[in-house]
């Protein structure tokens, strides 16, 4: 198996078709990074990541490993990889694993944030980092609805996957809404042991409509029990998801005092 290693890295993922790599373009994270591995090495290097974000979505603290045949020291992969990775992808740790780490199996909780701008015209510097709303949202009527999505659940109803066959039980321990006073830009931050897919996206759209009036707080408990995406609300734009911190069981860099 060689060397184990793990990187966490940052990415904006507006021109990428998400994290996986696809047999029909190159354009992915994943595929980006094993480009740069194998002009590292001369081998076929595959990268695993923690989780596969969409197109169009970004991250602040995405966590990899991969195994090496030979040893090389942890800062001389990280300069390599950034030398030689797009400026849109950064590497900012490097450090050996444990032989049997997984950056997917390993992990015990992930935390997303998802902002959201309320007033008419974008942010000149951050239309790429936010869904440009454009209107007034219930800052109130979110925080209650909020409320009723933590605890352990099934969210098929927020499962982006119909053909979904294995468990969609997961835990959400927290969701934070708070409002800028500065902007009005609205952020949703989302901590759980585990996300379906787009189920941060389908959870902030169904706030989001909250928050404008379209539903009311006290219908979550009932689109949560009726187990069907179309009770749901609409999946929100990638561009407002930003994939924060990948939890592992020993304590990890502290997200919130990171920003984009």
């Amino acid at each position: 198996m060689g060397y184990n290693y793990k990187i966490i890295l940052q990415y904006e993922g507006t021109r990428y078709n998400g994290w996986q790599k696809q047999g029909n373009t190159e354009n992915t994270i994943q595929g980006r990074l094993e480009t740069v591995l194998f002009k590292m090495t001369g081998k076929q290097i595959e990268i695993h990541g923690s989780g596969r974000t969409d197109a169009g979505v970004h991250a602040m603290g995405q966590v990899a490993n991969f195994h090496l045949p030979e040893y090389r020291k942890p800062e001389q992969i990280t300069a390599y990889l950034n030398q030689y990775l797009p400026e849109d992808i950064a590497v900012l740790q490097t450090e050996q694993a444990p032989e049997r780490f997984h950056s997917r199996l390993s992990a015990v909780g992930k935390v997303y944030r998802y902002q959201i701008r309320t007033w008419q015209k974008k942010d000149v510097f951050q239309r790429r980092f936010q869904y440009g709303f454009g209107k007034p949202l219930n800052v109130d009527a979110m925080k209650k609805a909020a409320g009723f999505l933590c605890g352990t659940h099934d969210f098929k109803s927020f499962c982006g996957n119909p053909k979904m066959k294995k468990s969609t039980i997961r835990t959400i321990r927290s969701v934070h809404v708070e409002q800028a006073p500065e902007n009005g830009t609205v952020t949703f931050t989302f901590e759980g042991n585990g996300f379906l897919q787009y189920m941060a996206r389908i959870m902030s759209g169904t706030l989001i409509e909250t928050g404008s009036g379209e539903r009311l707080p006290e219908e979550l408990p009932r689109i949560l029990e009726a187990k069907n995406r179309q009770m749901a609300g609409f999946t929100a734009p990638p561009e407002g998801l930003c994939l924060m911190e990948v939890q592992y069981k020993r304590a990890s860099k502290n997200w919130r005092q990171q920003s984009l």
